[in-house]
């Protein structure tokens, strides 16, 4: 390579990007997604089908007659939605105009503000008038506004929309893969209840729909939602949108998900720059080749956005605020003093504070001046015009390592303070969990409205799932459904009898569960949260020993260091994915295939059956990271109210990176194994990890070395025998005890004299239980008897083994599966987000 290619600072990257062919020469685009446009919002031309022939001038039996022969229900029930179509028919007939169309637009209601359920008579009464708007919009003589139908139309209109639409095979087999779509009830609900809107409001059939149609109707509906829901709104037809897309139904070059049609994809470098609004032109381009050329080292997305944001935002767009006649690198002194002063500081809500992150920017901008004069040697009529004095002079680094030090001091304190704190978290989120999932049985198998959990009473109600999805509509249009909603698409809510909030058990249980799941994944394991994103089903792997013994592992796909590792799977951790991948087969059957969004890359991934995966609005998709750094959030408030300890304090998912290194490292593990459980390239940074008790670090790693060095010579460093492996397999039989298995290292005596109740290595069988209770018992009248003889000496032992064999037994019971634990290997599915 040569060395107009290489930068002198180096190039780190926390994966290979993709090679996309840019650089950073061409003319920016307004918008791009690869090489696709991103979709613009735009409605396709009207194109009314009639399904049931030409209803626009018929007469009012005839409506009725139509609409009377789709959905045959009873006799009572067709007399009502007679009695509703001919009502708001003759209403309409009192208003000019030849077609029921006409007639609708000369009737006000458009622009009306009171609405048309202000019509609708007494709840005793057999008819509405919105049912009977219901009924015409959905045979298609209406074509009403979107605000309009949204407020007026019953709960049920997709039913009945969907079963009128006769002959449109396109929305019988898009409603048919809906259905069979691996989301909640309330989402196929709110899916299906959308597309018909669309197809009602723009008067199209089911094969006119288009991914531009799709996103102008989600901005209409964004614009006619409250403020309150347009949060939920947001990516209104994504599972319309997935479905379509896996059918091939759109265009070639669509993007993949309405999500990437929605933010965009990956920018260009010229992109990137130009959304900084660069004034010098000369500059500019400098800036994109410069950038173009670091990133063709192998820079992903991720560094390559940051750099850009360094060099661009917080570099040269500060030099031309500080002095707009700047047109070349060549900065005086009272230009480099003004920038140090406007970047030194960083605006937050209480004010300016420090920036704590300037060393990395002084060393990114000394980067360019140096790697520009380096590439001028090569390619001088490049990069000759722009060389010049770096004006960031040697002595600005001098605080660079006590900044460093200042850094890991408060990272040391962090970790000091919530190492004590995190039994209290855990034990928190599994009361939670253990709490949500008896009242979601309960409420669930209970054949009354109330029913009882833990000597508590609790009402249970269903709420009509109306409530959320028309929340303008009044009782009296939600009253006028010509179906009965189905129980599973409402919504379970419970309450306590004697008073106090409603819950919705069914969301509550689902953020325990997942909450519990997170924090127990990341403890357990140290991973970081990117990479528990990115687990899998198939992340899990399994070694067989020759003696039959299967030993679980994890494998955690290659992230910040593009290292992949294998971490062996704990009991403990053992039964948490096992808790998760029973929760996704019994929902769905197998772990679904979905695509996860990398905010960060701005790209998605193949399908895969990730285990960390719900549903989110209308499709299922793996969490992000701002709902795990939420869900922690949380829990950490809850546990406040318990705990003062815990008053304005919280975790982050790193904070759990560094309390497992901590307790690995002080625990007796070598730190070089340390680091490579965590993923660390350098042994230093697993040190950096560890901070809080230093001394113990240096201290076993040290005699760690020293008695390596002593008993494993140079010359011995040579492949195992035989004899060697199976001396290496008897120490794992060797830890077989009467209680279950000692989790002592290899090549370790035991420490505690085998007494196994008190040492905290042991793992009690759950089989094992019944012992715990004997030997408890056994303890017991030992107790007795030393308290009758006065051995006071003996009474204290005693209590310390009662101790550990009560937590033992409680931590065992807790991890104890109902059942069988099944890990099969994942199936793939035909349906794919």
């Amino acid at each position: 390579m040569s060395r107009a290619m290489v930068s002198t600072t180096g190039v780190w990257s926390r994966r290979e990007a993709p090679d996309d062919g840019d650089t950073g020469s061409e003319e920016p685009s307004k918008k791009s997604w690869g090489n696709a446009d991103v979709v613009e919002p735009l409605a396709p031309q009207p194109r009314l089908p009639q399904p049931l022939g030409d209803l626009s001038a018929t007469p009012i039996e005839a409506l009725v007659a139509a609409a009377c022969s789709v959905l045959p229900r009873s006799a009572i029930q067709l007399d009502k939605r007679s009695r509703s179509i001919r009502r708001f028919a003759e209403h309409l007939s009192a208003f000019p105009g030849d077609t029921w169309q006409q007639r609708w637009d000369a009737s006000g209601w458009e622009s009306s503000t009171t609405g048309l359920m202000s019509l609708n008579p007494a709840p005793a009464a057999s008819w509405t008038m919105t049912s009977g708007f219901s009924w015409l919009v959905a045979l298609r003589v209406l074509v009403p506004s979107l605000r309009v139908l949204r407020t007026t139309a019953v709960s049920d209109f997709f039913k009945i929309f969907i079963a009128s639409q006769h002959g449109d095979d396109d929305l019988a087999a898009l409603t048919a893969a809906v259905e069979a779509a691996p989301v909640s009830a309330k989402s196929r609900h709110q899916t299906l209840t959308d597309l018909s809107y669309m197809l009602a409001v723009q008067a199209i059939p089911a094969s006119d729909i288009t991914p531009g149609g799709l996103m102008h109707f989600g901005l209409a509906l964004r614009e006619v939602s409250t403020a309150r829901d347009k949060n939920t709104r947001k990516l209104a037809g994504a599972l319309v949108w997935q479905v379509l897309f896996d059918a091939d139904k759109f265009p070639a070059g669509t993007p993949v998900t309405m999500r990437i049609a929605t933010v965009g994809g990956r920018k260009s470098v010229a992109e990137m720059v130009d959304s900084y609004s660069v004034s010098n032109a000369g500059v500019r381009q400098l800036l994109i080749d410069y950038i173009a050329h670091r990133g063709a080292l192998g820079m992903d997305y991720s560094t390559l956005s940051h750099l850009v944001r360094a060099l661009t935002r917080n570099f040269w767009c500060v030099i031309e605020r500080v002095n707009p006649d700047q047109t070349s690198l060549e900065l005086d002194e009272a230009t480099y003093e003004a920038w140090r002063a406007e970047i030194d500081t960083v605006q937050t809500t209480e004010g300016r504070r420090p920036r704590q992150s300037i060393w990395d920017l002084l060393v990114t901008v000394r980067a360019l001046y140096l790697d520009i004069q380096s590439w001028a040697i090569e390619d001088p009529a490049r990069w000759g015009p722009w060389v010049a004095r770096c004006p960031i002079p040697p002595i600005a680094s001098r605080g660079y390592s006590a900044g460093r030090r200042r850094q890991a001091e408060r990272i040391a304190d962090r970790t000091r303070t919530r190492q004590p704190l995190l039994e209290l978290l855990v034990d928190h989120v599994v009361v939670v969990r253990d709490q949500m999932t008896a009242l979601l049985a309960a409420a669930r198998a209970s054949a009354e409205t109330e029913f009882e959990v833990n000597g508590v009473r609790y009402l249970r109600f269903t709420s009509p799932p109306n409530a959320a999805t028309f929340p303008h509509a009044g009782p009296r249009a939600r009253r006028g459904a010509a179906l009965e909603p189905s129980p599973e698409s409402g919504l379970l809510r419970i309450q306590r009898a004697d008073g106090g909030p409603s819950i919705e058990i069914q969301s509550e249980e689902t953020r325990a569960f997942w909450t519990w799941a997170i924090i127990e994944v990341l403890r357990l394991t140290g991973i970081r949260h990117e990479e528990l994103l990115e687990l899998s089903h198939l992340s899990i792997r399994q070694y067989r020993r020759s003696n039959g013994e299967v030993v679980a592992l994890l494998v955690v796909t290659p992230s910040k260091t593009d290292r992949e590792r294998v971490i062996p799977m704990s009991p403990e951790l053992l039964h948490v994915v096992a808790q998760v991948i029973r929760r996704q087969t019994d929902k769905f059957g197998a772990i679904p295939l979905v695509r996860r969004w990398d905010p960060h890359e701005r790209q998605h991934t193949e399908p895969m059956p990730f285990l960390f995966q719900r549903s989110s609005g209308q499709t299922t998709g793996v969490m992000s990271p701002t709902t795990v750094a939420r869900m922690i959030r949380r829990a950490c408030q809850e546990v406040a109210g318990r705990y003062p300890q815990f008053a304005g304090l919280t975790f982050t998912p790193h904070d759990f990176r560094r309390l497992f290194a901590t307790d690995l490292v002080n625990n007796g593990l070598p730190i070089h194994i340390g680091a490579a459980l965590l993923g660390h390239a350098s042994l230093q940074t697993t040190r950096g990890y560890v901070a809080v008790f230093d001394e113990d670090v240096v201290r076993h790693y040290q005699l760690h070395l020293t008695r390596r060095r002593r008993l494993r010579p140079q010359d011995e460093y040579r492949d195992t025998t035989v004899s060697e492996w199976q001396e290496f397999e008897e120490h794992f039989d060797k830890r077989k005890v009467e209680l279950g298995s000692c989790g002592r290292p290899y090549g370790t005596p035991c420490a505690h004299e085998h007494a196994c109740v008190r040492c905290p290595m042991l793992h009690v069988e759950p089989q094992m239980i019944a012992r715990l209770d004997y030997l408890e018992s056994d303890l017991l009248g030992r107790r007795e008897r030393a308290e009758a003889e006065g051995w006071r000496g003996e009474i204290e032992g005693i209590d310390v083994t009662l101790d550990h064999l009560r937590t033992k037994r409680e931590r065992t019971i807790r991890l104890r599966p109902e059942g069988a634990v099944d890990l099969p290997m994942p199936t793939f599915r035909a349906f794919v987000r």
